[in-house]
Order: C-alpha cells, then structure tokens, then sequence
C-alpha cells in the first residue's frame, strides 16, 4: 500500500472542510444558516482547489451524490402530495390511540415502525416518509415533537446498518466487497439488534422529563380523509415502491429511479392535485437538498486532495510489519476496533458516506495483499452507522429531522421547537458512545465469527 504524504493542498483542503463544518455547528451563534456555509464552504474548496491542482467543477459535480438528491426529492415530492389527502392526520390518530395517551409507548411504536421500514428501504427515505407524521401527531397530543423525531433518526440510523440497503455506506461496502444481502444481515443483525434495544430504552433515560409529562390533548373518534381515493393510490404506489426497493439490485436499478417511476406514477393517479400545492409543502426542503449538494461538492475537494486517505492510512498502523511487510495476527483484532470508533468519530464530523468511500481503497488494498479483511468490513459498516447519531450532520436522515424541527418551529411561533446542534449533541452523543461501547464488547467476545472470510473461496 502506497504511503501518502501530507501536502499544502491536502493541508488546506483540510483547513477549509473544519471552518466550514465549525460555522455549520455553530449557526445559532453566528446567525448565518447552515445552507449559505455550506454553499460559501463548497465555492471556496473549488476556487482554491483548483490553484492547488486537486478539484475542478468537473470534479465538484461529479462528487455529488445524485443518486440521494433525485432520491430525497422525489420522496419529499410522493409525501408533500400525501399530505393533502389527510391520510396522515388518520394514521396519527390510530397510532395515538393505541398509545392511549402514554408517551414511551408512543415512542417505542413509531420507533419500531421507522426502523422496520428502514430495513427495507433506507433509513432517509423512511423519516422522510414519517416526519410529517410524527409532527401531526404530537400536535394532536399537544407535546413537543423533539423526542419522537430524534428518535426517529436515531433508531433508523441505528437499525438501519444491519442491512445492505438501510444505510447508503452499507450497500457502498457491499458492493464494493461483493457482499449480498442476506450475508450482510446475518452478520450484522445480532449486533445491530442489541444495540438498538439499548438504544430504545436509553432514550426513555434521555428524555424522562419530555416523555414523563401527561398529554393534555386528544385524538377526535374518527377524522375523516380529505381525499380516501388519492391516499389509497399514494399508499398502493409506496407498496409498490417498497417492492422495487427491495429487489433494485437484481433488477439493475438505482434507488432515485424507484423513487422516481414512484413520483412520476402518483403524479399520473392524481390529476386533481395542483403542482403549486406540491411545491408548498416544500418550501423548507429544497434548501435542504441545495444543503446536501454543496456538502458533496465541499467533502468532494477534501477527497480529491486525497487528505482523506492520509488521515485513513493511520487507522491501519499495527496490522502490517513494516520490516517484513507480514501481517501481525495478534493486532488484527485491535487494528479493527480502533477502525470501527474512528470512523465513528469521522462520520459524525463529514457525514459517514465519503469517509466510507475514501476507506474502501485502503480495505481493498489490503485485500489485494492477501488480507481477510472480512472483519474490517463489519467494522467500517458499524463505525460508520452508528457514528452518525452523534451530530445533527452525521447523516442524511438527521438532517432531514433537523429541517422538520426548523419547519415546526416556524409555522408555530416557538423557536424552542428547532432541534440546534447542541440539543442534537446533548442526545445523539450519548447515543453514539453508548451503540459503539456494545458493538465494541460484542466484536471482542464474537471475533472468530466476525472475522471468518467474506467468501469460501478466501
């Protein structure tokens, strides 16, 4: 493995990507919106990018991730449509019911729903889908919405690594190593399972104050829909779409192509509906999709200096001998966990999607060389997943609650109802070390299963 040297532009690259992310954490303080930081970050990573050699907009616009714009969008689309047909507000009114007013069981069902979902699909299409509802829903009890849509994320981020299409760095790793899905979840599912039970009950901890309060409001005996017909299309088409996400790989498509055939299917079924109404219930997302374009476009130029893989070649310092190039067996072991937290660390700085792309070069390097680098895979998928609890930023679906929050927050009148970067810390940190500690325990008593070859053939 070649060894990369540390650079001015690396240096630079590296200088731009911590101000820019220390301006974004700190946007209650400065008062400038983390959509403007992150477009001012992304234009200065190219401008200097390109007088050092390392990015181009070429380059820049290749480093966005479409794939989870047209994805994002089309989701945010199908859902601002549902929403005009009152489905949502029916569907709040059943789950509060069943929860009869008793705020961890509320919790503990819309949490279990997100997270079975997220299995299936991805964990951002799933809060995308529940967002809405889960702010229908603690209006209707009159409760703030900051538990239920934090633990939205944090469960679907959690639950959502034990398989290959719950988290976009999952089925990077997968199918970068030739891992398939069931192999995956066997894998990954004890492990994750644990860690998600934990974390279930370490929010009821969390947030005891919130959830110990008794709901003043009350779900009406029957609300009736504001349009049955369109919302049993839209829920046919999700069906549909659940189905195609599924099975995308075998049938050779990309998730924003499901999304997409979606979107353009329910668009099609319900001619009544004005696109100006669609685009209504969007104001608060397009920023959110603009955010996450400038945010590739930032991390894009950290990659193409390569600072990324300088940092990533000293997570790997006790598995090779530099005398004899043979690996050391008794490190193996410890080289994977020190893997595992550190890209926990990372991708709760940058998001877990680059620092998981400028890893598997390094991973498959050392595959190349003759390396079972099974458990460094398991290890990278957990790191990554479970890292990207602890910041409002470590993953897509966090932002996408964020923005729900900032949107309650507005159309209510009460800034108290927007979750800042430091009420997401004072959360999702404590969630994060927690998840890791467990992975960590469980990798060290089940290593042999963890480190058994990714293919027979190995």
């Amino acid at each position: 493995m070649e060894t990369i040297i540390l650079d001015q532009g690396m240096l630079v690259s590296g200088v731009i990507l911590a101000v820019t992310f220390i301006l974004i954490f700190t946007e209650t303080l400065h008062g400038f919106h983390r959509v403007k930081v992150a477009m001012l970050g992304a234009a200065v990573m190219l401008v200097v990018g390109q007088s050092y050699g390392f990015y181009s907009p070429e380059a820049a616009f290749e480093a966005v991730d479409w794939n989870v714009v047209f994805l994002l969008g089309s989701m945010m689309a199908v859902v601002a449509i549902m929403i005009n047909t009152g489905g949502f507000e029916v569907l709040a009114a059943n789950i509060g019911k069943i929860a009869k007013g008793r705020q961890f069981m509320l919790l503990a069902l819309l949490g279990t729903a997100v997270t079975v979902i997220s299995l299936l699909l991805d964990n951002v299409t799933t809060v995308v889908i529940f967002g809405p509802l889960i702010v229908l829903i603690c209006q209707k009890m009159r409760v703030t919405a900051i538990p239920y849509l934090m633990a939205a994320a944090l469960l679907s981020d959690t639950g959502g690594v034990a398989t290959l299409v719950g988290d976009p760095p999952n089925l990077m790793i997968g199918s970068a190593f030739d891992i398939a899905f069931m192999p995956f979840a066997y894998k990954m599912f004890p492990i994750v399972f644990v860690a998600w039970i934990a974390t279930l009950f370490f929010m009821k901890y969390l947030f005891k104050e919130e959830l110990a309060i008794v709901p003043d409001g009350k779900f009406e005996d029957s609300i009736p829909y504001k349009d049955k017909s369109l919302w049993n299309k839209s829920v046919s088409i999700l069906g549909l779409m659940v189905i195609l996400f599924i099975i995308h790989n075998t049938i050779h498509w990309e998730p924003w192509m499901v999304a997409g055939t979606g979107l353009i299917l329910l668009t099609i079924l319900a001619k009544e509906i004005e696109f100006d109404d669609v685009m209504k219930n969007m104001t608060h997302e397009i920023p959110l999709l603009m955010f996450f374009v400038a945010l590739f476009m930032l991390v894009g130029g950290v990659e193409g200096s390569k600072f990324l893989e300088y940092l990533g070649q000293f997570i790997i310092p006790f598995l090779i001998d530099p005398l004899t190039g043979e690996i050391i067996p008794e490190n193996f072991m410890k080289t994977c966990i020190i893997l595992m937290w550190v890209a926990a660390i990372m991708s709760a700085a940058i998001d877990n999607i680059p620092f998981t792309a400028a890893m598997i070069p390094i991973i498959a390097s050392l595959e190349a060389a003759g390396v079972n680098i099974a458990a460094l895979c398991w290890c990278l998928a957990l790191g990554v997943g479970m890292g990207g609890n602890g910041t409002h930023i470590g993953s897509t679906a966090n932002v996408y609650i964020v923005t729900v929050s900032e949107k309650l927050a507005k159309t209510t009148g009460n800034p108290d109802m927007a979750i800042t970067p430091l009420k997401w810390a004072q959360k999702g940190l404590p969630v994060m070390l927690l998840t890791l500690v467990i992975c960590t325990i469980i990798m060290y008593l089940f290593f042999d299963y963890y480190a058994l070859p990714l293919h027979t053939s190995q």
